[in-house]
C-alpha cells in the first residue's frame, strides 16, 4: 500500500513536525509511507502533478492557517486524476469544522481531529487489516452511504511515545528544525485554539536532552520549539536551558515562546549568562489595554514584562521578540497607540504587529456579534473592523506595520531611528508621520533598494525638520531677538540636526555592509586615500585593530574592512567579527597612541 503524508509549508525553509510524527509513530508501516513537502509558493499544478506522480493509495493533508486555501484546491482536482485514492485531512485548521469540510468537499474520505498520531496509526491498521472504523476515536468520515460518521474524542497522548523524528538530519539542510516538550496550553487566551486543549503534558526530560545532545552535536543552525509556553513549568524549563548552556557548541541557536512575567530571578540569571545567541525568546504581549487583557482571559503582570525584558536586554546576550495583536477587543486606534509606544520603550529586537485571526472554534469566533467582529471568509480570517477599530484603522495600522518592519525589524536603521524618534510626541507617531510621507510620495508598491530606503528616510527627515523647525524656534525664542536672527538660527538648527541624521545614516549604513556605491545623499568619506593608506600600512606591520586578519596583506584588508570619519574620529568597520544578535560590523575608534577601543 502507498501512503502519502502531504505538507505544503509556508516557506521552503520550514519543516512540517506533524507529518513527519504521524510516520514515526506508525512506524510498523514507515516502508509503505513517504512524506512529499510543498511550499505556497508552488503553483498548484506543479504540486497536483506530482502528487499524482507518486500514486498514492492514502493520500493525508497537513492542514493550517497559511496552507489550507492550496489543500481545497487540491482536494477537488486529485479525486479527477485519482479516483480511487482515500483522501484524509488533519490538523488545527480542520479538526473543529470536519462535518462543513466533508460536505462541502466530495472527493474527500475524512478528517483526523485532535492529536493525530494514535488515530493516524488505527486508521492504518483499519486499511491494512479491515477493522471497524467506527471504533477509531477522533475521526470524522463519509459512510458509503453518503452520511456522515463522527466517533468518540480521542484521549491525549503520552507525548514521550512518539518517537525522535530527525534522525535522518541530513535531510532537513538548510531548512529550520521544529521540535516539541510539551503540549498543551495552561492559558486561556480566547483568540487561540491551544486554549481549548487544557491537558498540559510534557515530554520525559532524559529523552529531551537526549535529543538536544543531538542537534547539538550535528550543528543544526536552529532549534524552534513549539511548545505553546515553554517556561510555564520552571523545574523543566531550568533543566532545557542549563543543559543547552552547559552543552552549547557554539553553533546551535534555540527559540522559546515564553511568558515573561512568569521568570524568576532563578531563570533570569540562568539566561543572562549564556552565551550570546544561544537563545532567542519571544514574547506574546499583544496589548498593554488592561481593559483587553482581561477580556480576552490573557493573564499578564505587564509591569513585570517590562523589567524583566530589560534585566535581559541589558546584557545583550539573547534576541527578543516582543509581539502586538490589533484588532483586539477594547482597543481602538489611540488605545492600540498606546500599546504601540509602551512595548516599543522596551527596545525588543524585534517588534511584531499582528492582526487578529478569528479562529474557527476559538473563544473569540463565538463572540462575533457581540463585538461587531467583521472579518475576512478566506483563510487567515483576519480582522477587518472591530466595536472599536474601523477598517479604515486597520488599513492605516497596515501601513505603519510596514514601515515598522522595513525601519525597526531589518535592524538596519537602528540608531538612526532611535535618535529621529526624539523629533515626534513617541514611536507611533514617527512611524505614523513615515507612513504618510510614503503615501504622499507614492512609495508604497514598490520594491525599494537597501540604498533607496535610506534616501527615502533622509529627506523624510529633511522635510519633516524643515516643516517644524520654525515652530520649534519659536517657542524657544528670546523676547529680545529679532526675526532675522531667528530665521538664520532655525536656518543654523536645520543644518546642524541634517548634518547628525547624516551621521546616523552613514553609521547604520556601513554598519551593515562595506558599500562601495556611496549613496549621493551622505558627503564624500573625509578620510583620505593618503590617510587610509598609511592606516592600512600601519596596520599590517602593527596589527593593532585587526588581530584576526593574519596572512592578509594590507590591500586585502583595505578592501574587507571600511573607514569613515563620523563623529569627530575616525571609525574602522571590521566585517569578519559581527554582532551575534544585530549582524552589524564591529567598530573600533581610530585614536592616535592609543589602543582602539570597541565602538558601541
Amino acid at each position: 500500500m502507498n501512503i502519502l503524508l502531504a505538507a505544503i509549508n509556508a516557506k521552503y525553509i520550514h519543516s512540517n513536525l506533524a507529518v513527519y510524527s504521524l510516520r514515526a509513530y506508525a512506524r510498523k508501516y514507515i516502508e509503505e509511507t513517504e512524506i512529499a513537502e510543498y511550499t505556497i509558493n508552488q503553483p498548484i499544478d506543479e504540486i497536483l502533478m506530482d502528487i499524482y506522480t507518486h500514486g498514492p493509495d492514502i493520500l493525508c493533508f497537513s492542514c493550517y492557517l497559511w496552507n489550507i486555501s492550496y489543500v481545497e484546491q487540491l482536494i477537488r482536482e486529485i479525486p479527477k486524476v485519482l479516483p480511487d485514492t482515500k483522501i484524509w485531512l488533519g490538523g488545527p485548521e480542520v479538526s473543529y469544522n470536519a462535518g462543513e469540510m466533508l460536505s462541502e468537499y466530495p472527493g474527500l474520505t475524512g478528517i483526523i481531529c485532535g492529536e493525530g498520531e494514535e488515530t493516524f496509526l488505527e486508521l492504518m491498521d483499519y486499511y491494512h487489516t479491515g477493522t471497524d472504523l467506527s471504533e477509531i476515536r477522533g475521526l470524522v468520515y463519509r459512510n458509503s452511504d453518503g452520511s456522515i460518521t463522527e466517533t468518540q474524542t480521542r484521549p491525549v497522548l503520552d507525548l514521550s511515545t512518539v518517537p525522535f523524528v530527525y534522525e535522518h538530519i541530513e535531510d532537513f539542510r538548510n531548512r529550520i528544525i521544529y521540535y516539541e516538550s510539551s503540549r498543551g496550553c495552561p492559558f486561556s487566551c480566547s483568540y487561540c485554539l491551544s486554549s481549548i486543549d487544557k491537558c498540559l503534558r510534557f515530554r520525559n526530560l532524559d529523552l529531551v536532552k537526549r535529543e538536544l545532545q543531538f542537534f547539538i552535536d550535528h550543528e543544526v543552525p536552529q532549534v524552534k520549539f513549539v511548545d505553546r509556553t515553554f517556561n510555564c513549568r520552571h523545574d523543566h524549563a531550568m533543566a532545557v536551558w542549563k543543559y543547552i548552556k552547559d552543552h552549547d557548541r557554539g553553533i546551535t541557536n534555540f527559540h522559546f515562546e515564553i511568558a515573561a512575567d512568569l521568570l524568576n530571578e532563578e531563570e533570569i540569571a540562568l539566561i543572562r549568562s549564556m552565551r550570546p545567541g544561544l537563545i532567542q525568546l519571544e514574547i506574546g504581549i499583544q496589548s498593554a489595554n488592561s481593559e483587553t487583557i482581561s477580556e480576552i482571559k490573557r493573564k499578564m503582570d505587564l509591569g513585570k514584562v517590562e523589567c524583566t525584558v530589560a534585566q535581559i536586554r541589558e546584557n545583550r546576550n539573547v534576541h527578543q521578540h516582543l509581539d502586538l495583536i490589533a484588532g483586539l477587543p477594547y482597543e481602538d486606534y489611540g488605545s492600540f497607540e498606546e500599546s504601540f509606544d509602551r512595548v516599543y520603550a522596551m527596545r525588543p529586537d524585534q517588534l511584531q504587529l499582528g492582526f487578529l485571526k478569528v479562529l474557527k472554534g476559538s473563544m473569540m469566533h463565538e463572540k462575533t456579534q457581540e463585538y461587531d467582529l467583521v472579518y475576512q471568509e478566506r483563510p487567515p480570517y483576519e480582522v477587518l473592523s472591530t466595536k472599536w477599530l474601523s477598517y479604515a484603522g486597520v488599513i492605516r495600522l497596515k501601513k505603519i506595520e510596514e514601515m515598522v518592519e522595513v525601519y525597526y525589524n531589518s535592524g538596519q536603521f537602528r540608531n538612526t531611528m532611535e535618535h529621529a524618534e526624539k523629533e515626534f510626541s513617541g514611536a507611533f507617531a514617527m512611524y505614523s508621520s513615515l507612513a504618510d510621507y510614503y503615501e504622499k510620495n507614492n512609495l508604497f508598491c514598490v520594491s525599494h533598494s537597501r540604498i533607496a530606503r535610506y534616501e527615502i528616510l533622509f529627506h523624510f527627515l529633511k522635510e519633516h525638520i524643515e516643516t517644524y523647525s520654525d515652530g520649534f524656534e519659536d517657542c524657544r525664542r528670546p523676547a529680545s531677538r529679532s526675526a532675522e536672527d531667528s530665521q538664520q538660527s532655525a536656518a543654523e538648527s536645520e543644518e546642524s540636526r541634517m548634518a547628525e541624521y547624516t551621521a546616523w545614516l552613514t553609521l547604520d549604513l556601513y554598519l551593515r555592509d562595506n558599500v562601495r556605491n556611496r549613496p549621493s545623499f551622505l558627503p564624500e568619506n573625509k578620510v583620505s586615500s593618503d590617510e587610509a593608506a598609511v592606516f592600512y600600512k600601519t596596520e599590517e606591520e602593527e596589527r593593532r585593530y585587526l588581530k584576526n586578519y593574519a596572512g592578509y596583506d594590507r590591500r586585502q584588508m583595505r578592501k574587507m574592512t571600511h573607514l569613515e570619519r563620523l563623529f569627530g574620529r575616525m571609525l574602522l568597520f571590521d566585517y569578519r567579527e559581527r554582532d551575534p544578535l544585530s549582524g552589524d560590523a564591529k567598530v573600533y575608534k581610530i585614536e592616535e597612541r592609543t589602543v582602539g577601543n570597541e565602538f558601541s
